[in-house]
């Protein structure tokens, strides 16, 4: 018998110690509870109400004004929240944004670009599906195919597109990943088509949210907005500081159903993403199969780490690196951040509850947990 389960641990806003703090958790995830999502998310919005209320009684000038809104596209709930005089266009041209965007990438959607190049094995595609190929094929060789979008047909045969549940056999995972190699997937720059090979289908579900979060801080600095925060399903992407000028706090919260967080990050004009295999499983006869599948092996990814948080002023790139370093490891993702650190700062937590953060956000990052200082 399968039990299957979808951690729902949605970013909020919440009033700590008299500041705001965001609760961050679940990178790649989605949510199935989306009762309980859309509750937190509006919790969210009132408690952000509430604290800019209270903290700007005194100065109800344009500036102060914000608008938060909740949306349900890509799978899951997302609260976007802009602040000054052009909050609430920002927060509509960003809620358009996402639903295009979401019509344009989904795998299951007959009418998406995504699902017609899977279907009919090529296509010339739009300017931001040609990106998303772009970087997800720098992150496949930076990562040397850990990070791979060839990956879908496996997680269907899993059932995580589905949610109907399976273990594949042995013989029909090792079929399956003849074909998972990003590399023999072919692109003309010049003209933005895409050819896959035969039994090849793709997915940009590893940075398509990280890519929407820097899209919508795109258009809020066309709108003159210079504070503003957006969560997508977890991935937490922060424009500028609050608008009285400190840095945003984000709570990384603790992969146990305790509540608690791993830690609180300081931080601005950041993207902050965490994966890890606690967010989204089912279990079968005892045993917990998690969505984040090593293309190297076909099955949930077991090198040691149970949560892993990018953070970076790239949404993309932390979308795609939090899922590749969590397959990695700790040892390889270590390594792999000292070969990019001007690009990323990292927070890992190992499946024996060790600590580990590197050195750029050591300072900004406070948790009750023994914290292990990673240097280059």
């Amino acid at each position: 018998m399968i039990n299957m389960k979808k951690i729902v641990k949605n970013t909020t806003v919440v009033a700590l110690s008299g500041v705001m703090a965001i609760g961050m958790l679940s990178g790649c995830g989605t949510s199935v509870d989306t009762e309980k999502s859309k509750n937190d998310s509006r919790k969210a919005v009132e408690q952000t109400t509430q604290a800019e209320a209270d903290t700007n009684s005194k100065t109800q000038n344009e500036e102060d004004k914000s608008e938060s809104r909740d949306i349900f596209a890509m799978d899951t709930y997302m609260t976007v929240t802009a602040y000054g005089e052009h909050a609430s266009e920002a927060v509509d041209k960003a809620e358009t944004e996402i639903k295009r965007l979401d019509g344009m990438l989904s795998t299951g959607n007959e009418n998406s670009e995504v699902y017609k190049l899977n279907q009919n094995g090529e296509a010339v595609v739009s300017d931001d599906t040609a990106y998303l190929y772009e970087r997800s094929e720098k992150i496949y060789k930076q990562t040397k195919g850990v990070f791979d979008i060839s990956i879908y047909p496996v997680m269907d045969a899993w059932g995580f597109t589905t949610e109907n549940y399976r273990i594949p056999a042995e013989d029909e995972l090792s079929a399956l990943l003849k074909n998972v190699d990003a590399s023999k997937i072919q692109y003309d720059k010049k003209t933005k088509k895409i050819t896959l090979p035969k039994n090849v289908k793709i997915d940009f579900g590893g940075i398509a949210k990280g890519y929407t979060s820097s899209r919508i801080m795109q258009i809020y600095k066309k709108c003159g907005v210079t504070s503003g925060l957006v969560s997508l399903g977890g991935n937490v992407q922060l424009l500028g500081a609050k608008p009285d000028g400190s840095a945003w706090k984000v709570a990384v919260e603790s992969p146990d159903e305790d509540g608690n967080y791993l830690g609180i990050l300081q931080a601005k004009d950041k993207a902050v993403i965490t994966s890890g295999g606690y967010e989204r499983y089912f279990e079968k006869n005892g045993k917990k199969y998690h969505h984040i599948i090593d293309p190297a092996t076909g099955y949930p990814a077991e090198n040691g780490l149970t949560s892993v948080t990018i953070v970076s002023d790239d949404g993309t790139l932390a979308d795609g690196l939090s899922t590749s370093l969590f397959i990695m490891g700790k040892e390889k993702a270590e390594k792999f951040w000292k070969k990019y650190s001007d690009k990323f700062d990292v927070i890992l937590l190992t499946d024996d509850d060790q600590l580990y953060v590197s050195e750029g956000i050591a300072d900004d990052f406070q948790s009750d947990y023994k914290v292990n200082i990673m240097k280059k």
